[in-house]
């Protein structure tokens, strides 16, 4: 199992969902966050030192798949996602553990599998 987690901007959000359905990927959890990256072009001084950062809003996407689904959801997060420019964010894919569904109290893959109905 692993968790794909991908920082997106937030006007590509809604085509990134459009993608992960259309991979037919489910159990998607999305939060707004700040960040920042390579679209980095701001300076201010505080206290006296030069800071170079400023916070951008971006969208996370938090998706636990079975590893047959890894290529199939990293895929369509960087397709949904994607315009060319500084700034489109990162997929990252980590180990998962373990997972459990509090409905049924099933765990690892068949936690993380779709379930219909």
């Amino acid at each position: 199992m692993k968790l794909v987690i991908a920082i997106v901007r937030p006007e590509k959000a809604n085509d990134v969902l459009e993608a992960l359905y259309r991979a037919e990927i489910k159990g998607v959890s999305m939060s707004r966050v700040q960040g920042h990256g390579g679209e980095l072009d701001h300076v201010e001084t505080y206290r006296g030192t030069t800071v170079k950062m400023e916070l951008a809003e971006k969208v996370r996407f938090e998706i636990a798949v079975t590893d047959p689904f890894v290529e199939a959801t990293v895929t369509a997060l960087g397709d949904g996602a994607r315009t060319g420019e500084v700034g489109d964010g990162k997929i990252f894919v980590v180990p998962l553990e373990r997972a459990i569904r509090i409905r049924t109290g099933e765990s690892d893959n068949a936690a993380v599998t779709p379930v219909d109905g």
